[in-house]
């Protein structure tokens, strides 16, 4: 089930967020991923302007590198268009380094 939760204003590519929503195919990664580390990955993409990888049906969809706590991650997200949330895909570790 998808997890919901209000978060403190970010903005994105202009776009004023304040819903996170978490698609349960993170729970794969559940051995290094939890919602807290998703949480502080998504305020990192606060006043960011982001190219999207693809655009579907009224939703744009992002792949980002991010380091928290000295480890780098890949967050794959969406935005949709007029809505005031970002979705989560998923998050994993990105062990290749950067």
């Amino acid at each position: 089930m998808r997890r919901k939760y209000n978060i403190d204003p970010i903005i994105i590519n202009g776009k004023v967020i304040k819903k996170l929503i978490i698609d349960p195919h993170v729970d794969k990664h559940a051995d290094h991923i939890n919602d807290d580390l998703i949480k502080k990955m998504v305020r990192q993409l606060d006043e960011g302007i982001f190219l999207s990888e693809k655009e579907l049906d009224g939703f744009s969809y992002f792949a980002t590198i991010l380091k928290v706590e000295g480890l780098y991650y890949k967050l794959v997200w969406l935005l949709e268009k007029d809505c005031l949330y970002i979705g989560v895909i998923t998050a994993y570790r990105d062990r290749r380094g950067k």
